[in-house]
């Protein structure tokens, strides 16, 4: 679902004349060839990712934007209209002007002059990561739990690269974030200099845009653009390589600049037009047994898409990025269908003679076989990415636009025919019924021992379903993506498409900042938790009431699985504790928590659980709860990678050979 990043454009500074006398630029291109500049500031080129500015302003296409600027009546600048400030101090103000309030940022010698900047900033507050990996996955809660782009900053070299995987993570799951970097000196580019990279070159493919600013007077015009296209059309994230000495250039900064994306802008799609959702509803009136396929694109469109199953009829059936989008409490609810996702839920889609995909890319997780998929169905595609149509799934009807708009209007149409035109899909329903009483999502104990499925219910039946829970990746993701009930958006943060382990307790931390009064669990498992556990740091210095539910197996829980399923049970490095003794918990979770002052406590016995539980919800703060739960566990049901729905796996675990 990855959308292409879009190239570097360099243009030539505009304002340079024919006859101006040649000089030598301070920096060159090994692929292009730097133009003349007589003057002394190095404007010699101009690089981004935007075309170069119209010479007058064309009227802007509508576009969805998350993004709440503050006006010109609310913003009140620190420095008077013609005072000169630093690049740096620019920067600070144009994210004040986008209306940003907290940012995830890790100094460095590159971004120094912008922390400095930060601390003269009166509503930019810093919550200080202990990695810049930390950092940017926090950035990303930040984003998935409010709608709003995230925002986090690093030095250059490694600061930068270890914010490789949240960037990846944000491209594939559309999540609008902006980061922004130190870079080395102008005139240091490209020599190896100490803690130079690339990064523009390294993140181009991970990245929906990115800039590097050679030109102190463009920082209100970028980042202008970058929000702008952060949160626009498909989200995604955009970086800002930002040059030290351009931090350190003294500017007095022009705040009308125009964006320069006209080839952005005309191409973001356009409001469906009516005759394509008449053929949508007309495909619906024929249909016997249609299902919804909803994904992360609906999260954004909830209440329409409450309203469209209320006037249908139509049961809903999620991926895991669209968790929450449709309440899982509610009796048209499949919960989740692809690999791991309920019975009922993929027979809908098997058996299915119309399927509604709305905000879905076709994942591989999702479709199994492609051939396979929904090989019954007419498939009806709506996407806001044309290249998500028709990229591994044929629809017969497509929709590129935005879905939120495409439903609103298929529910106006259907509105006004509400009267003459009924649905009756209850043979349909009664028969995906009779799918969800044969083949509930369930478990089973083992004496004493926690089933980790359990602890996942006890924790929705105490939060009332309430909570922001956000994960790490592996059997614990899976199963609080099973047993958890989601009931709207926004509740449920976890890396889908990349599957980054580590994401789960930095998540948290942007999501707890995103809604101080939430309650907010990272539901993690022992691998993933330890690959980000230095922000127990960052939580108890912010107080952050985040509660952290710990899965700890003391294996890698999902590879085992498929070493089970797959492998005749041979563990190829997959036990986490010391192999010297097995008997003993190992690390000691509870001691993590301790070194950075957080309450903490362990449980394994099944009867002790929910008082546990309880008790961790109920302390003020953070808290740290080890649940011990048996590594024979398997995510079930399960179909295996490239298989089809008959090949689905509903029996079975670690105990069993295969």
């Amino acid at each position: 679902m990855a959308a292409a990043a879009t190239s570097i454009a360099i243009s030539a500074n505009p304002r340079v004349s024919p006859s101006s006398k040649p000089f030598i630029p301070r920096f060159t291109s090994p692929l292009f060839h730097s133009p003349s500049d007589p003057t002394p500031v190095f404007r010699c080129l101009r690089i981004s990712s935007s075309l170069p500015a119209p010479k007058a302003p064309k009227a802007v296409a509508t576009a969805t934007s998350t993004t709440f600027p503050a006006t010109a009546e609310t913003f009140v600048p620190r420095f008077g209209p013609d005072e000169p400030r630093k690049g740096a101090d620019v920067l600070v103000e144009a994210l004040e002007r986008q209306g940003v309030r907290h940012v995830f940022a890790y100094p460095g010698g590159a971004s120094m002059e912008i922390h400095q900047a930060l601390t003269r900033s009166n509503t930019i507050k810093n919550v200080l990561p202990r990695h810049e990996q930390g950092g940017v996955f926090a950035a990303e809660g930040y984003a998935r739990a409010s709608g709003l782009p995230g925002v986090c900053i690093a030095t250059s070299g490694p600061g930068a690269t270890n914010l490789v995987s949240g960037l990846a993570d944000a491209l594939l799951d559309s999540i609008p974030m902006i980061a922004i970097t130190g870079q080395v000196p102008r005139r240091m580019i490209g020599t190896d200099a100490f803690q130079e990279t690339p990064i523009v070159e390294v993140s181009r493919s991970i990245t929906k845009h990115n800039y590097l600013v050679l030109d102190v007077e463009d920082i209100p015009r970028i980042v202008k653009e970058a929000f702008y296209l952060a949160s626009s059309g498909r989200p995604g994230p955009v970086l800002i390589d930002l040059p030290k000495d351009i931090q350190q250039q003294l500017v007095v900064p022009n705040w009308d600049q125009p964006m320069r994306l006209p080839g952005y802008i005309s191409r973001l799609p356009k409001p469906p037009v009516s005759a394509h959702l008449e053929q949508i509803i007309r495909l619906i009136s024929e249909s016997k047994k249609p299902v919804l396929y909803v994904g992360g694109g609906c999260l954004n469109s909830s209440e329409e898409l409450r309203r469209f199953v209320e006037l249908t009829g139509i049961p809903v059936a999620s991926t895991l990025m669209g968790l929450g989008s449709f309440p899982c409490t509610d009796g048209l609810s499949l919960h989740m269908l692809g690999m791991h996702g309920t019975v009922y839920a993929n027979y809908a889609v098997d058996k299915s003679d119309l399927l509604l995909a709305f905000g879905v890319r076709f994942d591989d997780r999702v479709t199994g076989k492609l051939e396979a998929f929904a090989s019954r169905a007419k498939i009806v595609h709506i996407d806001i990415d044309s290249a998500e149509i028709g990229k591994n799934k044929q629809p017969h009807v497509s929709i590129c636009g935005d879905v939120k708009l495409a439903l609103e209007g298929i529910n106006k149409l259907l509105e006004a025919r509400e009267t003459e035109q009924r649905y009756d899909f209850s043979a349909w329903r009664e028969e995906l019924n009779e799918q969800k009483a044969n083949y509930p999502l369930s478990f089973k104990t083992f004496g004493d021992a926690i089933p980790p499925q359990y602890a996942i219910q006890v924790l929705d039946e105490l939060t009332d379903g309430n909570a922001i829970v956000s994960t790490g990746v592996g059997q614990h993701q899976m199963w609080a993506a099973q047993f958890y009930k989601y009931r709207r958006p926004r509740q449920w943060l976890t890396s889908g498409g990349l599957g980054a382990m580590g994401f789960g307790l930095p998540a948290a931390i942007g999501a707890a900042v995103a809604n101080p009064n939430a309650t907010v669990v990272d539901i993690d498992g022992d691998g993933s938790f330890m690959m980000n556990v230095q922000e127990l740091a960052t939580i108890r210095v912010e107080n952050l009431p985040v509660k952290i539910l710990l899965l700890n197996n003391q294996h890698l829980g999902m590879v085992v699985q498929w070493e089970d399923r797959f492998y005749k049970a041979n563990r190829a490095h997959t036990y986490l504790g010391d192999p010297s003794r097995e008997s003993e918990i190992f690390p000691d979770m509870l001691k993590f928590a301790e070194a950075c002052g957080i309450p903490a406590a362990r449980v394994i016995k099944k009867a002790d659980l929910k008082a546990a539980i309880k008790k961790m919800l109920e302390t003020p703060g953070p808290y740290l709860l080890d649940v011990i739960v048996p590594h024979q566990e398997h995510v079930l049901p399960m179909i295996p990678s490239g298989g089809a729905f008959k090949d689905i796996i509903v029996e079975g675990d670690g105990r069993t050979a295969y």
